[in-house]
């Protein structure tokens, strides 16, 4: 059985890319800290839509992440979506 993304609640494919996203960035103390196994397309997609305080501070668990207003439409959009699609996440997107 494969495991689960923590953040789109899809599963995770052996063949598709994946992350280890650190809950606490490293940048920000997190180094050695927890992580979590997740789609390489959420991983980027978090970090598309939060700066590394933000993370740090406030959004430390796949629960705050997925409750984000700023991650809803991504959440909806990718539940459509096979585990193993793929699809580049444009950069600079982050909503301050």
């Amino acid at each position: 059985m494969n495991p689960t993304c923590p953040i789109c609640l899809r599963p995770i494919p052996p063949d598709v890319p994946q992350s280890l996203h650190h809950l606490i960035p490293k940048l920000k103390g997190g180094k050695g800290g927890p992580t979590v196994l997740i789609h390489h397309i959420c991983h980027k997609e978090i970090h598309a839509r939060f700066s590394e305080a933000e993370l740090a501070r406030q959004f430390n668990t796949p629960e705050a992440i997925r409750g984000d207003l700023r991650m809803e439409r991504f959440l909806a959009w990718i539940a459509r979506r096979p585990p193993e699609f793929l699809s580049r996440v444009p950069g600079g997107r982050r909503g301050r």
